[in-house]
């Protein structure tokens, strides 16, 4: 999950997509799920009859490793700049941390379990490259290798399909203490990773994510600095974009040498629609959409950084200075797949601010705006061409809590859900190559520098006793993953 930048650092904005029309969709009616003690399901529970999916549509969930994993000074594992930025006073809500967690390091079983009772036929995780290489390099850590690979037996045991991700902003201290993703270096440590990553598991994991959501970390580590490492600057931030697609291309490469399955980035998109109907309103969002958009999507896929975003970034930018010879070609070799996060929209003034336009959630910066999800996914197939998609994030937070009958009645979130993939149907129908959802997350988990204030799981988790509660969205979900439709 991210915290996305609202606005690009020369008061640019960000957009390609037409704005649709602005007439509030009313909200689904309320839906419920089966409850864990045995109550009656609610006559709106069961999915609407209509909305089916193809029968190989891969029905999943999401995490990543420092948000459940806990373990942090357990069997080898590093410091990763998470811990670092975690533990520093100020930095995240009430000084939390994610040395614990969701403790799934010791608890896998436990979730392998619940992802088979959910009906999962997908679960997309990360590795935590600091457990694999403490320190960013040589020799691997095989006690975290090994923690994987039962992770993996164990999905493989319960009839779903790993989906594994190399780096989801868990960046290995030492590496950050050399330059970080500053450092060109770093780019070529990571194929090291990604090749040791390949050769020890990859003949069990069919599809392989590179890099998760390099905008994120350019946009919040690097501009805003509430993630990790904490930086507030522009200049250095478009040079890690650019070490991180490079990092991504030499992983590809790497992978291309050692696996058979398939490979790609993740990537959060976000469609950046006018404010309003001003000429200077519609080429301020389109200059908003190159930075939020355009500056990951084009490298990736048609080997070259879009112009308007160089211009305004301007030739002196440690970015255009760090190109070389052959790096676009790297970036760009030929993927499988691209992985698509999607949480809200951005509306663009001609000043170049955003503003909101559609109810947010208790995460302030998400506005819920299902329509947005059918026009990212559109967008990419027509720009991009008919490359095959799988949605890897898309979820809400909301203030769940225990009943005292045992249960969590997150009503919120099943509409969320319901009007979401509603509109992943609708792009599926005309004609989006899309072959599966994952909703973010699994499990209630660290929210980054939110901490443990926000829960975005299916499964509710009593932080105190680690106790697992199936929400009524996972028993929702679960009936949809029966049906395969809505």
């Amino acid at each position: 999950m991210s915290m996305p930048n609202r606005r690009p650092p020369h008061g640019a904005a960000l957009s390609a997509t037409a704005p649709r029309a602005a007439a509030t969709t009313a909200p689904a009616a309320e839906a419920g799920g089966d409850r864990s003690d045995g109550g009656t399901p609610q006559a709106d529970d069961a999915p609407a009859a209509g909305l089916r999916f193809p029968s190989d549509f891969g029905w999943g969930a999401a995490t990543s490793a420092y948000q459940i994993e806990g373990a942090a000074k357990e069997d080898g594992r590093g410091e990763s700049i998470w811990d670092t930025f975690s533990r520093t006073p100020g930095r995240t809500r009430n000084g939390d941390t994610g040395d614990v967690a969701a403790d799934h390091y010791h608890r896998y079983v436990e979730d392998l379990d619940l992802m088979r009772d959910m009906g999962l036929r997908s679960y997309r995780f990360s590795i935590s490259w600091p457990r694999v290489q403490a320190d960013g390099t040589g020799a691997p850590n095989q006690r975290g290798l090994d923690f994987y690979r039962r992770l993996i037996d164990g999905l493989h045991e319960r009839g779903i399909a790993p989906m594994a991700t190399l780096f989801h902003w868990d960046l290995p201290q030492a590496l950050q203490d050399a330059g970080g993703w500053e450092s060109r270096d770093v780019a070529h440590r990571f194929a090291d990773y990604a090749e040791i990553v390949f050769r020890a598991l990859g003949d069990r994991v069919p599809v392989w994510l590179t890099v998760n959501e390099p905008k994120t970390v350019v946009q919040n580590g690097y501009l805003e600095g509430h993630h990790a490492p904490g930086r507030q600057d522009p200049d250095a931030a478009y040079l890690v974009a650019h070490h991180l697609h490079l990092a991504h291309g030499l992983a590809v490469a790497a992978y291309r040498t050692t696996g058979s399955g398939r490979i790609g980035p993740a990537l959060n998109l976000h469609p950046c629609y006018p404010a309003d109907d001003s000429p200077a309103a519609a080429r301020a969002a389109i200059l908003h959409d190159g930075y939020e958009n355009r500056l990951y999507l084009d490298p990736v896929l048609t080997g070259r950084y879009p112009q308007d975003v160089l211009d305004d970034l301007g030739p002196g930018s440690r970015l255009v200075r760090g190109i070389r010879d052959g790096d676009l070609a790297t970036i760009s070799a030929p993927v499988d797949l691209l992985a698509v996060q999607y949480y809200t929209p951005y509306y663009v003034t001609a000043d170049g601010a955003t503003v909101p336009r559609w109810p947010t959630s208790q995460a302030s910066w998400q506005q819920i705006h299902p329509d947005g999800m059918y026009d990212v996914l559109t967008r990419v197939t027509r720009d991009y061409g008919p490359l095959p998609l799988t949605v890897t994030e898309n979820g809400l937070p909301s203030p769940d809590t225990l009943g005292a009958d045992g249960t969590v009645d997150d009503a919120a979130r099943v509409t969320f859900l319901r009007d979401h993939l509603a509109a992943v149907h609708r792009a599926v129908a005309d004609g989006v190559p899309l072959e599966s959802y994952h909703v973010w997350s699994l499990l209630d988990n660290f929210e980054w520098d939110a901490g443990y204030d926000q829960r975005w799981g299916l499964v509710y988790v009593d932080y105190p006793t680690q106790r697992r509660v199936l929400k009524r969205s996972a028993h929702w979900y679960r009936r949809v993953i029966a049906a395969n439709g809505l």
